[in-house]
């Protein structure tokens, strides 16, 4: 598969770099964003954690407002953040910024027009790290974390595919989309009226079903104007108290819903990855 680099930028002793790419999968042109610690040499492949953003985001909204750079590179731990969505002239599209580009919600979409391009789920699992594992200095020990609806993806990818990942975080996931209007209008949209769909793509629904318990730690700000209508956490503790799972949820006082929230706790979070992906 050919890719193309777009940037490179030294940080940290180490590389972040920005590549295109034809995904099969989506049937359209994406970008990625890569950061290699020092520590990655073709005799010393180092562990990665994949990061989903959320809605309207980029390749580059992690990457450039984060600030996970210096503890990434201390601790040997590449970092891939892919694009939000499928994108360009030719792929289904919304008015509004909580469906269609830049809103993929992390699924496959079973619904026209949308199943032309809309196979996030399978971009993030399976197409994705084939090829950072092909191209570059990393093993195929994996962490996967996100943001909002990022969130919302890493939580879902994680426990559906507990082989593929050592550990799970989220800041200000959508926990519970069945129930909160951003997930009920993409999920409508993406895989219609049929509910144990949306079930198969619901964090709350997912952690009562497992058998195998990743670790997973979920931060979510007090502030945040979107907590009560559509983020959701208490339901999914409730679940995981219900269920015995040692999920790990902090709240924080002052804290919203965007990067300075995120930057705050970062380092925090590829700590708590760290202990598992040695």
């Amino acid at each position: 598969m050919t890719i193309v680099n777009l940037a490179v930028n030294k940080v940290s002793d180490g590389w972040h770099k920005q590549y295109s790419h034809r995904s099969t999968t989506l049937n359209c042109d994406m970008r990625f964003t890569v950061f290699l610690p020092p520590q990655a040499t073709n005799d010393n492949k180092v562990p990665v954690l994949y990061w989903l953003s959320g809605l309207t985001c980029t390749d580059e909204n992690f990457m450039q407002k984060a600030g996970a750079f210096r503890k990434a590179a201390e601790l040997g731990i590449a970092i891939v953040a892919p694009d939000t969505s499928p994108r360009g002239e030719d792929v289904a599209n919304d008015d509004a910024y909580d469906l269609g580009q830049g809103a993929g919600f992390y699924v496959n979409a079973t619904q026209s027009p949308w199943d032309s391009n809309y196979k996030m789920y399978d971009y993030i699992v399976d197409e994705l790290p084939k090829l950072i594992e092909a191209t570059f200095p990393v093993s195929d020990v994996r962490a996967i974390s996100g943001h909002s609806m990022g969130g919302h993806g890493a939580l879902t990818i994680g426990l559906k595919n507990s082989q593929r990942y050592r550990s799970i975080s989220a800041f200000s996931p959508i926990t519970n989309p069945t129930n909160c209007p951003w997930g009920q209008k993409a999920f409508t949209a993406y895989l219609g009226d049929n509910k144990s769909a949306w079930q198969e793509h619901d964090s709350c629904y997912l952690l009562a079903q497992v058998t195998t318990q990743l670790p997973i730690r979920v931060d979510q700000g007090l502030a945040d104007e979107f907590l009560e209508q559509q983020l959701l956490p208490k339901n999914l503790e409730q679940v995981a108290k219900n269920a015995n799972y040692p999920l790990q949820i902090n709240y924080h006082d002052g804290f919203d819903h965007s990067y300075y929230f995120i930057s705050s706790f970062i380092e925090q979070h590829l700590e708590f990855h760290n202990r598992y992906l040695r």
